[in-house]
């Protein structure tokens, strides 16, 4: 991405190199390949530097637009995000503008719900999604009396165990930085890599 700096100001951005006009010259595109950045600079052409220092993982932050900025003395122009905001950990009213809660059609609280509640769905689906693969063991049981093999009951008790852990440990979090800290993967001094909250059992069939 480049940047059109025009008497001391950025006037115009291009995503894409192209023809283009300053002034009374018609440039083609290959000047972006082929010329160095100090002959872009002399037509007041520059490369934009993104500065993501700011810049968090959009799971649990909201970020700023962009905001771009020249800089005279080093010749430079720089986009850099501003502070980001955390999202809400925890359920909340929805509320209009002026603050007045807002009703659905029923009259009942409208919930923007927060990162716990979409976690701990999320999870659920994922238990649902493991103990489906074993659950013909259970169908096979109730019409055929045939016994259920002991690692099956184990490994679904194993996953609901778990789930019981990791939905304490999420319902637990103070706030949106514990929620990131507990699905941060790190690695460890045996070199493998795993995360805060752990993992659902899972079984070879």
């Amino acid at each position: 991405m480049y940047a059109i700096v025009t008497d001391g100001s950025i006037s115009k951005y291009i995503n894409h190199p192209k023809s283009l006009v300053i002034g009374d010259v018609r440039y083609p595109a290959k000047i972006f390949s082929l010329w160095s950045s100090t002959e872009l600079n002399a037509i007041g052409i520059y490369e934009v530097t993104f500065d993501n220092s700011n810049k968090k993982d959009e799971q649990w932050y909201i970020n700023t637009n962009q905001s771009f900025a020249y800089d005279a003395s080093a010749g430079t122009v720089t986009a850099t995000y501003g502070s980001a905001t955390a999202k809400d950990h925890a359920d909340r009213n929805a509320t209009d503008e002026d603050g007045n809660n807002i009703l659905d059609k029923d009259g009942n609280q409208v919930i923007n719900y927060g990162l716990k509640t979409q976690l701990i769905k999320t999870l659920k689906q994922q238990v649902a999604n493991e103990l489906a693969r074993t659950d013909w063991y259970i169908t096979r049981n109730t019409e055929k009396s045939t016994a259920i093999p002991s690692a099956i009951s184990t490994h679904r008790d194993a996953v609901r165990t778990k789930q019981e852990e990791m939905e304490t440990a999420i319902t637990n979090a103070s706030n949106t930085p514990a929620l990131e800290t507990l699905y941060t993967y790190t690695e460890q001094e045996d070199k493998s890599v795993t995360r805060p909250l752990g993992e659902l059992p899972t079984l070879e069939i």
